[in-house]
């Protein structure tokens, strides 16, 4: 071997390494695909890397046979590699995945590969064809990676957009190159320099795109593991941190505003009856129950929480006291006519309902705005239950209507 460093590596060498790093890359995003089993670009990538060791590997039987067939299938399940990769992204994205475009890339592919091999022999059309069919899936991840979700650009996927980028332009390059016959002749069997140096570059370019996918997949996972933290795990709804967090948000966004919200505290009547006469099954479905049923009466935005056992939370956004006593009303009605529509074993579900607004004087603590709204349910239940109560720091400026009661500072109870 003469001259060029880069000759020091021989063809067959060059393209053992390729299997082997791809063989790496798989059994990598096996683990993570078998770890997460929800996690579904993680099938893709798996995929994509198996199918890559797997398309060099036949490739490479082109030394063993005096035949095109190996180096043509090789090239075409790569380029299937190429596009499993591109339909990860598009699955982790939340994209719709299409194997028609998949399948459309690669047979056209396969039948230029073929045709510029046993119709007219020519390399640097063959190697245009390979170096389109493996650009075109990345360039068509470009958008998805360079997008912003929820504001932020994953700084993974900002990785993976400019290795794509840079794999697009070497492709671009080492086409032109072959086209213009550039750096010397090159066949499957012998690489010049220039296209060595290609290789290399593209071995460790794939390495850094895998790179990428993973820093996607952590921070994907990790902020499902903080949402998760945050979640109820029976209900599914927010749990007592959540609701304590976004009270925090809410109370200091008021400060700054003056615009006020509310908050009402919610208890199902009786349900320790429930639970010691029909089990805990059935208090679980209770309350599984009543949290779908009390979301339908939410407008977007209102947050519900559970707070521990039978007790939740609504939190309503830029709200009065009024609009607080309304959707209050609404959780009542539903209820309501969901146990009058009971039969047999089926259980009724009643809750009381306390509902109180933040002022001035609460300032940043949440805590104050939740005693308040607990002193409203406790009087709700003192009443009868089945209703609820407002927490008014005001006294009316007209005499209470029939049917309220009035306590200090002012709660009015209704059924």
């Amino acid at each position: 071997m003469s001259g060029s460093g880069f000759q020091m590596f021989s063809v067959s060498t060059l393209w053992t390494v390729f299997v082997i790093n791809f063989l790496a890359l798989g059994l990598i995003w096996a683990y993570v695909m078998r770890s997460y089993p929800k996690f579904e670009a993680a099938r893709f990538w798996t995929g994509s890397a198996f199918a890559a060791a797997f398309g060099a590997a036949l490739a490479m039987l082109r030394f063993a046979v005096d035949s095109m067939l190996p180096l043509i299938a090789g090239g075409t399940v790569l380029i299937f590699a190429a596009c499993l990769g591109a339909m990860g992204v598009q699955r982790f994205y939340g994209q719709p995945t299409s194997w028609r475009g998949t399948l459309l890339i690669t047979g056209l592919s396969f039948a230029g590969l073929t045709f510029f091999v046993f119709g007219y022999d020519s390399i640097p059309i063959r190697i245009l064809i390979y170096s389109l069919g493996q650009s075109l899936p990345f360039a068509l991840t470009l958008k998805l990676l360079l997008s912003r979700q929820d504001g932020r650009t994953n700084p993974g996927a900002r990785l993976a957009a400019v290795v794509a980028i840079i794999i697009i332009a070497l492709y671009t390059l080492r086409a032109g190159a072959s086209l213009l016959h550039l750096g010397g002749e090159v066949s499957f069997v012998r690489f010049t320099p220039l296209h060595s140096a290609m290789i290399l570059l593209l071995l460790f370019l794939s390495m850094a795109w895998n790179f990428g996918l993973l820093l996607m997949a952590m921070d994907r996972l990790r902020n499902e593991v903080a949402d998760l933290a945050l979640l109820d795990d029976l209900t599914g709804v927010a749990n007592r941190r959540h609701l304590l967090q976004r009270l925090t948000e809410e109370c200091g966004r008021s400060e700054r505003s003056g615009q006020p919200f509310a908050l009402l505290v919610i208890d199902l009547d009786g349900f320790k009856a429930i639970n010691d006469n029909f089990g805990h099954a059935a208090g679980d479905a209770c309350l599984q129950h009543f949290t779908l049923m009390a979301q339908t009466r939410l407008r977007p935005g209102d947050m519900l929480a559970r707070t521990g056992g039978d007790e939740f939370c609504i939190l309503l956004p830029a709200s009065t006291l009024r609009e607080g006593a309304m959707i209050a009303r609404r959780v009542l009605e539903v209820c309501r006519k969901d146990a009058e529509a009971c039969v047999g074993a089926d259980i009724p579900i009643s809750v009381s309902i306390g509902v109180a607004q933040w002022t001035r004087e609460m300032g940043s603590f949440p805590d104050r705005l939740i005693a308040a709204a607990d002193h409203a349910l406790y009087a709700a239940k003192k009443d009868g239950r089945n209703r609820h109560a407002v927490y008014d720091c005001a006294p009316p400026l007209v005499p209470a209507i029939e049917g309220e009661a009035m306590l200090q500072p002012v709660l009015r109870k209704q059924a």
